[in-house]
């Protein structure tokens, strides 16, 4: 939207003179402000799962360690196991951002955003972690060439195809809601009412899905997932207005039922078979600081929190959150079992690895190929 500013037209053609009549002058609107600490709390998500993924579970990532993360954390394991949460954290944070995103764009644009967002990244780490993977002397086995293939179309899960990335099973949530949020309400043209329309029908139409039992409903609505992304959603519409009780009641609702599903996915009793170092009351505390966080986001409480370096540590996010887990076993195993460094020193050197990788595929992947892939999808033919 465009502020105009006229000019007070002559009093009359003479008093103008032959002087032509001043154009109204267009007043750009200013952008808002980058909302920084919510980069930072992307991260901090990041970091929760990487914790989990490092020291939090058994699996893949004992072989390793040459032991148990039990064994190698005796005490900050089980604070490593509510980790796994940064992933519910994430959905919240991308109901705010993909409703934000979204407003006022086209669906193409959407479209380009989205996918242009998506894509650089996730093609490199799958071609890399696929390469590294293949290596010799990697001892973790790589998927077959058909399947990485088919890795590169993010389809991998309902195809039944071997997943080159552990974490892409979280990209297809992802995506099932960029699809839902780009029908529902980009497509139309996004507007108060049609947010909350959307958000209360999805609520709904998860709930009845959740005790129909049919797969295909369950595909499309993820009522499992459904109230995280629908909590963010109602988080923006606090940041649009503070005051909106319609916003707020979706929050609630969407922080009431979350609590449910997460508690009923990651809490078991306790079995030496598992990791069995979740609360109920932890799950729920942890889900809980999740909609502070990014409740205080919306509310603007964390505007102070504005430091350049944020933004750097959002842009990294993505690229970690991609490569970390597989990567970081290799990293895990050189270090520790490949050089002897102690765990306590082996977890932040791996995470502090990733990093940097993570860095140079920001660099060199998506600074180079985001704007590109953006520009081509976002031209009318």
């Amino acid at each position: 939207m465009s502020f105009v500013e006229s000019a007070p037209a002559p009093a009359s053609t003479a008093e103008a003179g032959t002087l032509p009549p001043v154009p109204p002058r267009i007043l750009p609107q200013k952008r808002a402000p980058r909302l920084r600490a919510l980069d930072g709390l992307r991260l901090i998500a990041a970091l929760m799962v990487a914790a989990y993924h490092y020291g939090g579970r058994d699996g893949e990532v004992s072989r390793a360690w040459g032991s148990s993360p039990q064994i190698q954390f005796p005490t900050l394991h089980t604070w490593f196991a509510y980790g796994c949460l940064g992933v519910q954290i994430f959905f919240v944070i991308s109901g705010f951002v993909i409703c934000m995103s979204g407003w006022g764009r086209s669906l193409r644009s959407f479209f380009a955003s989205r996918a242009s967002r998506l894509l650089p990244s996730y093609w490199a780490a799958v071609v890399l972690v696929t390469a590294v993977f293949a290596l010799p002397v990697v001892v973790y086995e790589a998927v077959s060439p058909s399947d990485a293939l088919v890795n590169l179309t993010l389809m991998q899960q309902p195809l039944g195809a071997d997943r080159v990335l552990g974490v892409c099973w979280t990209l297809w949530a992802e995506v099932r809601f960029y699809a839902l949020f780009a029908l529902c309400v980009v497509l139309p043209g996004a507007t108060r009412q049609r947010v909350i329309l959307f958000c209360a029908g999805w609520t709904l139409a998860a709930v009845i899905a959740q005790e129909a039992r049919e797969p295909l409903l369950d595909l499309v609505l993820m009522p499992e997932y459904a109230p995280f992304f629908i909590g963010g959603i109602g988080l923006y519409l606090v940041h649009r207005d503070r005051r909106d009780a319609y916003a707020w009641g979706i929050v609630g609702v969407g922080w009431l039922i979350g609590q449910h599903y997460a508690v009923a996915q990651l809490w078991h009793p306790p079995d030496p078979q598992f990791f069995s170092n979740r609360s109920s009351a932890g799950i729920i505390l942890v889900v809980t600081l999740g909609f502070v966080a990014v409740a205080a986001v919306a509310l603007g409480w964390l505007n102070r929190v504005n430091w350049r370096w944020l933004t750097v540590a959002g842009a990294l996010t993505y690229p970690f959150y991609l490569v970390h887990e597989h990567l970081g076993w290799v990293a895990i195993r050189a270090y520790h079992q490949g050089l002897g460094i102690p765990s306590y020193v082996t977890m932040p050197l791996t995470v502090l690895t990733m990093l940097v990788l993570a860095r140079l595929l920001n660099r060199y992947v998506e600074d180079r190929f985001t704007p590109r892939l953006r520009s081509a999808l976002s031209k009318s033919r």
